[in-house]
């Protein structure tokens, strides 16, 4: 059966296309400045930075993306003094702050 164009493998990115990203930003996590691309979810960020665990609960385990659509709430992070914010469902911008969230937060 040959793929058609709702396949999944039909899937193709011409050799002269380019993909578009924002621009180049420095923000902080947990107190380490990174670079990054405006608009990038800080969950993407942080996983590039190797940090997969972005929050743990009150027992202290480890808590990372799961759903990554904003559903699961297991990406919780502190971002520029706000808690509970979804790493996922965030977009980042130049300056921003990320903290690791440890347990709950009010």
């Amino acid at each position: 059966m040959e793929p058609t164009d709702q396949s999944p493998r039909s899937f193709r990115i011409a050799g002269d296309a380019k993909i578009s990203r924002g621009k180049q930003i420095k923000l902080t996590i947990d107190d380490h400045v990174v670079t990054a691309f405006e608009g990038e979810s800080v969950a993407s960020i942080m996983m590039v930075e190797g940090k997969v665990a972005m929050r743990t609960t009150t027992d202290g385990d480890p808590r990372g993306i799961f759903c990554g659509m904003g559903v699961c709430f297991d990406c919780l992070v502190v971002v520029d003094d706000v808690p509970n914010t979804r790493a996922c469902m965030t977009w980042a911008h130049e300056g921003m702050r990320i903290n690791t969230q440890r347990g709950l937060s009010k």
